[in-house]
């Protein structure tokens, strides 16, 4: 049977793809060692760079990684008639984990080939994958909330199947409100709302992270029956306040040619704050508004493997990197401003074109997922 595809699905599966890599292409506007990815400091050279790292990464490219569990939870939420817990995660895992498996070694090793770690590093990493992420595939963290998201899904499924459209505003409210804890705990008070050293769980915990997305996109599918031209009016003006608010609070924190804690820089950068979940409502309900039957088949092609294409992008995107950046940020071979999609689009095309090699291959659903 020919699986149906959501066209503006697609659409937004190979954005948020792209956007993926514009972020981690301005990193290396702001990182302040060689690796090209932001570390526990960071550094901005000059004014153009802040600018153009606040416009990049913060203004266009934030909602990246919330779209992606948006999608997932709509596609997915809730779980088919019948289809039984064990059901799910084996449909679900098999699909993620051999990928991800394969690129955490990936990245363990590999980067050996041209001197980009030494046997101790890769040793070291090795002995943490049981644990976490190797530290040179930075980016596999989202995987983690992913496979949270997959988990919770059998859960939260039956409730979604009954709930009405108020009582999912009532959670959602909560979530809302959730999302300004990362602001609390930057500016007022370490611990909140019964958080202590013997305890890390809010008062608001079960109502918060990526869950909050999930009931976000079952709302948006079955409760929310705006017309498209008021979900395009809505979602642009949520986009651009929430997308403007990311973009200058790291431009207002950002202070060229001094050394600044990664964190305060990002200050209002997670993924779960109020103006990144704003920037994403709105987003998805734009793209929500594409009415097209068929997507071309490019797109259809490159949003099948986007999963591949996430998780190889950085062994293309750090030398890339490095060639436009000719080992000076402050002064790289392409004006910033076009350095950074430079970067992101050339990443973006090596990937796409590997994907589409390597799924030529028998087998290659356990490397790249498609």
């Amino acid at each position: 049977m020919k699986e149906q595809r959501i066209v503006f699905i697609d659409y937004i599966r190979v954005i948020a793809c792209f956007l993926v890599m514009l972020v981690h292409a301005s990193e290396n506007f702001y990182a302040a060692d060689a690796s090209g990815l932001a570390g526990n400091v960071s550094l901005l050279a000059n004014e153009g760079n802040r600018f153009w790292v606040a416009f990049y990464d913060g203004f266009v490219g934030r909602t990246c990684v919330p779209l992606f569990m948006i999608v997932s939870a709509f596609l997915l939420v809730p779980m088919k008639s019948g289809q039984t817990m064990t059901q799910f995660y084996r449909r679900r895992f098999l699909r993620i984990l051999p990928p991800f498996l394969a690129f955490m070694l990936i990245y363990t090793f590999l980067p050996l080939a041209w001197g980009g770690m030494t046997w101790e590093q890769s040793l070291a990493d090795l002995k943490r994958l049981p644990f976490n992420f190797p530290s040179m595939g930075g980016h596999l963290w989202f995987m983690y909330p992913l496979i949270g998201i997959y988990l919770i899904i059998p859960v939260v499924s039956p409730w979604l199947e009954k709930a009405t459209a108020k009582e999912e505003r009532i959670f959602l409210g909560l979530f809302v409100l959730s999302t300004f804890i990362p602001w609390i705990h930057r500016f007022i008070t370490d611990e909140l709302w019964g958080e202590c050293f013997w305890n890390g769980f809010t008062a608001l915990w079960y109502c918060s992270g990526y869950l909050g997305y999930l009931v976000l996109a079952h709302y948006i599918h079955y409760h929310l029956d705006w017309s498209r031209k008021r979900k395009l009016i809505v979602g642009w003006i949520c986009f651009f306040i929430g997308a403007a608010f990311t973009g200058w609070s790291f431009w207002w924190k950002g202070v060229p040619g001094q050394l600044i804690e990664t964190p305060m820089l990002e200050w209002s950068w997670e993924f779960c704050t109020p103006n990144v979940l704003l920037a994403t409502f709105g987003l998805f309900l734009v793209f929500s508004c594409i009415r097209r039957k068929t997507a071309p088949g490019l797109v259809t092609a490159l949003s099948k493997g986007s999963f591949g294409m996430y998780l190889m992008h950085l062994l293309f995107l750090a030398p890339i990197a490095g060639l436009v950046i000719g080992g000076d940020p402050a002064s790289p071979l392409l004006p910033v401003w076009i350095a950074i999609p430079v970067i992101a689009v050339l990443t973006f095309l090596c990937c796409a074109v590997t994907t589409s090699l390597l799924s030529r291959i028998p087998g290659s659903k356990w490397v790249i997922g498609c």
